[in-house]
């Protein structure tokens, strides 16, 4: 099997030598050079493509191209790039963390073409070239067909990590929504870790405690592992860390989808909304809260 990777990022890059090594051919193309040559010096099977048109045209038919870019308009432009250079028959992938919405549009406008589109939710981050990713796909039967057997060797196996889970645009939603769930996850351990670490009479050890719950408890987990591992090694005080979290687009799609369909998703939306809480620098609401509860009760304001 020979396909295309478009996008060499972290997780592009990654990817493309898993293919490698389980021995799909892959044809790697970058807007910078720079990754390119890297994977073609390091991997057997990986060969470069500096030229989009290069590109395609060293894919057999039907031509596999899977693009693994940001969401938005970079994953736009891509599109419009490629898809004139497609034959009917041939498949689009898009592996990065779309709005499922805008991938239901995408793939209208693809399809008309006699091109396959499919949309491919990659969950495992960097740890996935050594562990498999997890993929969760849509499009057709036929194109999912198309592109299995490499879904089987992303995959941490064969016959488990992976699935077809509808049509297009379903791949997309239930990353989505994984992400979403990932958000209050992590903000349950987070929370209860600070709350143990707050016990100072205790002088608890998190490393250690995170490290006993990895065993036989309710709460383990990957998530749990890393947490584990990451405390072990850089210890529990974390002062070279500043405390702002960044939020993707998943969290604040999962949460309007949430509102959107009228189902209650509190500890998703409240996980989401604790990282605003933690980018807002200038804390003018804490300000006016300051200001109301002097007003009212002539309680003191804490000067700057």
């Amino acid at each position: 099997m020979k396909l295309g990777i478009y996008g060499l990022g972290r997780m592009g890059a990654n990817m493309a030598r898993r293919l490698s090594r389980g021995g799909i051919e892959v044809v790697a193309h970058n807007r910078s050079t720079a990754p390119i040559d890297e994977l073609v010096a390091e991997e057997t099977h990986i060969t470069g493509a500096y030229t989009l048109n290069e590109f395609v045209d060293a894919l057999p038919s039907p031509r596999i191209v899977w693009l693994m870019l940001p969401s938005g308009n970079v994953t736009e432009e891509a599109i419009s790039q490629v898809l004139p250079l497609l034959d009917e028959g041939d498949l689009l992938i898009d592996g990065g963390n779309s709005f499922y919405q805008d991938t239901i549009a995408r793939a209208a406008r693809v399809q008309k073409s006699g091109v396959h589109y499919m949309d491919v939710g990659t969950s495992g981050g960097v740890w996935g070239l050594k562990n498999g990713y997890s993929l969760m796909f849509g499009g057709s039967d036929e194109a999912a067909t198309l592109i299995t057997p490499a879904i089987k060797v992303l995959a941490p196996a064969a016959d488990r990590g992976w699935g077809h889970v509808g049509p297009v645009g379903s791949g997309h939603f239930v990353k989505m929504v994984h992400n979403g769930i990932e958000y209050g996850m992590m903000q349950a351990l987070a929370e209860g870790l600070d709350l143990l670490r707050a016990k100072k009479a205790f002088d608890l050890d998190l490393a250690q405690i995170t490290e006993l719950w990895r065993d036989g408890s309710v709460v383990q987990s990957w998530l749990l592992d890393l947490t584990a591992e990451a405390l072990a090694e850089q210890g529990q005080g974390l002062e070279h860390i500043a405390p702002v979290v960044s939020d993707s687009g998943e969290g604040r799609w999962t949460a309007k989808e949430a509102i959107d369909l009228g189902v209650s998703a509190p500890v998703m939306t409240l996980a989401l909304q604790m990282r605003f809480a933690s980018q807002d620098a200038e804390g003018y609401g804490n300000r006016l809260l300051s200001l109301m509860r002097n007003a009212f009760g002539g309680h003191a304001i804490t000067k700057k």
